[in-house]
């Protein structure tokens, strides 16, 4: 098993052009870990992302991998160390599925290099992780919503970095391909995977039982696990509605708690 390594920002402000749109923001994320960050749009998280991307330099404070700040390596050796799934993914392309898939190894390669036998292997072993092997030789074009996300977190995957990051992984997404996109994510931890995801449903974060960051009014809210961080309290804080939430029914499965809004009649 690979060496555990970690993500940290350190007393970092984030934003752009001097405003500051996060303050003091400090976050560790090791490798084999899930955290879920939720929060109000236009709380951070996109300046956030943008941040440990490499995209904006942070106004203030560092962010570093294994103590080295993410400044000093090159693309490629980021990349091998960081992954991003976006929202949505569209190909102006017909791409097969194992094609898309085997882009991630692109990192990997030389200049003129092209995938040989071991590329295509790794590739296929996430094909088959995730359960999609099946789609390999489809248009990635012609897809549905959740076979193209699975696609893009198989060619992350692909791509054998040591973190990843998905922003609103089920956005758009129908409740079946929700509940198969959040399993497959919380199987990655077998993988020594360490996940950094926004998600705006708190029942995702009780689902993976992953650790819970909330973001409010430019700062880091509330760090610690679901059941700790996501109280109706700190639910009616950030998104200004009640919220009941309680313990499911066990009905043979592990007990995990859900939320439910207050409806007025």
């Amino acid at each position: 098993m690979e060496r555990t390594i970690s993500l940290d920002l350190r007393h970092t402000d984030l934003g752009y052009e001097g405003r500051v749109v996060l303050h003091d923001v400090n976050l560790s994320i090791q490798s084999g870990e899930i955290v879920c960050l939720l929060g109000p749009n236009g709380v951070g998280k996109t300046t956030l992302f943008k941040t440990i991307l490499g995209f904006i330099k942070p106004i203030a404070g560092s962010i570093v991998i294994n103590g080295r700040n993410i400044a000093q390596f090159s693309l490629k050796d980021f990349a091998r160390l960081v992954a991003y799934v976006p929202q949505v993914h569209h190909s102006p392309f017909p791409y097969k599925v194992r094609d898309v898939v085997l882009f991630g190894r692109t990192v990997h390669l030389g200049l003129f290099a092209s995938p040989g036998q071991k590329d295509r292997d790794i590739a296929n072993s996430f094909l088959e992780l995730l359960e999609i092997r099946h789609l390999a030789e489809r248009s990635f074009s012609e897809l549905s919503g959740g076979e193209r996300q699975m696609v893009i977190i198989a060619r992350a995957l692909t791509q054998e970095s040591r973190f990843i990051i998905l922003d609103e992984p089920t956005s758009n997404l129908d409740y079946g391909n929700q509940v198969r996109v959040i399993r497959k994510i919380k199987e990655l931890r077998k993988q020594s995977v360490g996940i950094l995801m926004a998600t705006h449903s708190p029942d995702h974060a009780f689902m993976i039982g992953s650790k819970v960051v909330v973001m409010d009014k430019g700062l880091l809210y509330r760090y610690g696990t679901p059941e700790a961080t996501l109280t109706e309290e700190t639910l009616k804080q950030i998104y200004g509605v009640d919220v009941h939430v309680f313990d499911s029914p066990q009905n043979g499965t592990s007990p995990r708690k859900i939320c439910a809004p207050v409806m007025d009649l």
